[in-house]
């Protein structure tokens, strides 16, 4: 399988258009292409600077001419999931009309829009990227070829990566600002190329400070690694 990640600008598309003018952004949760209405049926977070921008966004979305069906499923605050229905961009018949599909959520902010692309023959992929070229401006940041064997090795161990990914997101700022720099500094390495105290000059606080910051990072992160040992398939 042929793996692509996209950044893209696509002019015909409702999420981008609404980021242009809104400070919101739209996750993909879940999509499906209804080939009756030739449309992306998709459960989506969106996220909004403030309240009101939420409300703008969300306003400016269902009012877009390439949006076609629209439903509030929850909201918190600056935040809000919606089930809504969005019809065939160019983009989209592009990739789908050689093969490919999306394997990731989809991201929109900024004025562009990051998605996960996977064909399943490489040799369709430049055939592809050419008539994704007529109409939209967009850059490959990541291409790789991933076997089929390795594609079910991620989707079997699925929640073993969440549970890192998890710890990874549990670390505090502080946490992850000094075992950050503890690594770039060497302080991981034989012989050490900084050591606690060199790190608390660099962040003006005390060693003991330091060295319990690392330890309760180290933790967090050990502890979703050994349990991930024990889940993970050989």
């Amino acid at each position: 399988m042929e793996s692509l990640m996209v950044d893209m600008v696509q002019y015909d598309c409702p999420y981008i258009d609404t980021t242009v003018d809104h400070d919101v952004s739209f996750t993909g949760l879940h999509w499906d292409y209804n080939t009756a209405r030739q449309q992306f049926e998709s459960r989506v977070l969106v996220k909004g600077e403030s309240v009101d921008a939420l409300d703008e966004g969300l306003s400016a979305l269902r009012e877009h001419h390439n949006h076609t069906d629209y439903r509030l499923l929850s909201r918190r605050g600056d935040q809000a999931i919606i089930k809504n229905a969005v019809g065939q961009t160019s983009a989209m018949r592009a990739i789908r009309e050689n093969g490919g599909y999306l394997t990731g959520a989809f991201e929109a902010s900024d004025g562009s829009e990051r998605w996960h692309i996977g064909f399943d023959r490489n040799e369709v992929v430049g055939d592809a990227l050419s008539e994704l070229d007529r109409h939209n401006d967009f850059t490959v940041e990541s291409q790789a070829t991933i076997s089929f064997e390795d594609y079910f090795d991620v989707i079997n161990n699925v929640d073993t990566a969440k549970s890192v990914l998890d710890a990874v997101r549990g670390l505090t700022d502080t946490e992850r600002r000094t075992i950050q720099r503890a690594m770039g500094a060497g302080h991981y390495e034989t012989p050490r190329g900084a050591t606690v105290t060199d790190l608390a000059a660099e962040f003006d606080v005390s060693t003991t400070a330091v060295s319990k910051n690392i330890r309760r990072g180290e933790r967090k992160l050990l502890t979703a690694l050994v349990d991930a040992m024990d889940d993970v398939e050989r």
